[in-house]
This record gives structure tokens, C-alpha cells and sequence, in this order.
């Protein structure tokens, strides 16, 4: 059974959101007041609704209590966003992606409770949605014929594991291109350090994060199958 997500917003980063997740099988419900945003994704998309999203009885209308992940991608209304923000948590949709303009929406937002708080530029819309579609995917870059390069938080079953244990060429078709790793400084802060070319010996440790490059198919496979 596809996932299923509501977009709320439908400017050019929701658009973009809403598209990538429908063209990666996800259904999605595409929400905006405004009509003509609306009728322009109604093809490419599950459902597109036209209608008032800061409304709880719109939102019960639509089933929305149903989806997976809401994103609120509303832009230039801020009090509409928290207004519809605040709705979505009370209908208890578990995952709750919220737009931010500014690093005090987004300490509001974070007030809130909400966890995932994104200050987006247009082209992070695909982005975005890859990340809805695989949480344990951090970033991610497209290229041609379907094959990507993600930043991967190491799955639970390959902690503690070497390289050659993983054997994730063989297994899983993918390529592991070097290992981030956290380290402790003096003032109790995390900081990233990328290890190098990793060996068969490498183990993974709890708090890596691999950048593996491989078809999405085979990274969807290996995270799927090791979460």
C-alpha cells in the first residue's frame, strides 16, 4: 500500500513536493484555497482540493486524520500555517512537516512541538520529498538513470559491523563512497569528520552516516531491509 501525504500550500515548493512524491508512487492530497493552483496539479496528483486547510472540518471532510505525513508548506501567511499547523495536531497525524521563513517561525514552530521545521528554497522541494518518502535518508543527490548519491543515518542492523561483514556491493548493488563520523570536541559539541576511503575492516559505529551511491530502488532495499 502506497504512503499517503497531504501537501498544504501549493506555491512553487509545495508544487514541487507534491509532484516528487506522486511521481515516486506516494499518494498525495494537494490542498491550496487558491482554485487555479489547485486545477493545474489535479492530473498529476491523487486528489487536489481547493479549500480552507486552517478549518478542522475541512480537513475531517477530506480524511486527512488518514494520511502518513502532512506538510504544511505554506509561505507568506504565517498565521495560517500555525492555524492549519495546529489543526493537523489535532487530528494526530504523526508526522508533521512544517514550512519557516524565518528563524523566528521557525523557533515558534519548534515551540510547537514540531520536530521537523524546513526553510526552503525552491529547488530543495525534491529534496524534501525524498527524505518524507525515507526518513533515514539526509540528503540526496539526483542523477541520471535513476542512481542517486544519499547521506544514510547507519540502519540498526549495520551498527557495529565491518565493511566486509556488510559486503553492501554484493548485497544490496551499492557503492559506499565514504563514512562521516561523530566526534566529541572540547566544548561538548558534535562535529562531522568524513574518515576517508573506508576498508573492509571499517566498522560502522552507532552514529555514522554513510554516502552510498546506487540506484533508489537498491538504497530504498538496503535501508528497508536493515531499519
Amino acid at each position: 500500500m502506497a504512503s499517503r501525504f497531504a501537501v498544504i500550500g501549493l506555491g512553487r515548493f509545495g508544487t514541487s513536493v507534491a509532484l516528487t512524491l506522486a511521481q515516486k508512487g506516494a499518494e498525495v492530497i494537494a490542498i491550496d484555497t487558491d482554485p487555479d493552483k489547485v486545477q493545474d496539479i489535479h492530473e498529476d496528483v491523487a486528489h487536489s482540493i481547493a479549500m480552507d486547510a486552517t478549518d478542522i472540518k475541512n480537513l475531517r471532510a477530506q480524511n486527512i486524520q488518514e494520511v502518513d505525513t502532512a506538510v504544511v508548506a505554506i509561505g507568506r501567511d504565517f498565521e495560517s500555517s500555525v492555524l492549519c499547523t495546529v489543526q493537523l495536531q489535532e487530528l494526530g497525524i504523526k508526522r508533521i512537516i512544517t514550512r519557516a521563513m524565518t528563524n523566528t517561525q521557525k523557533l515558534i514552530m519548534e515551540k510547537m512541538g514540531i520536530k521537523e521545521v524546513i526553510s526552503p528554497e525552491v529547488e530543495v522541494g525534491i529534496t524534501v520529498a525524498e527524505r518524507m518518502l525515507n526518513p533515514g535518508i539526509l540528503t540526496f543527490l539526483q542523477l541520471p538513470d535513476d542512481y542517486e548519491i544519499v547521506e544514510v543515518n547507519t540502519p540498526n542492523q549495520i551498527k557495529g559491523r565491518t565493511l566486509a561483514d556488510i559486503d553492501i556491493r554484493k548485497r544490496y548493488n551499492l557503492n559506499l563512497i565514504t563514512i562521516m563520523r561523530a566526534t566529541i570536541v572540547d566544548d561538548n559539541t558534535k562535529e562531522m569528520h568524513t574518515i576517508g576511503v573506508p576498508g573492509p575492516e571499517t566498522e560502522i559505529l552507532e552514529h555514522d552516516t554513510m554516502v552510498v551511491m546506487g540506484k533508489q530502488k537498491d538504497i530504498k532495499r538496503f535501508i528497508e531491509v536493515n531499519q
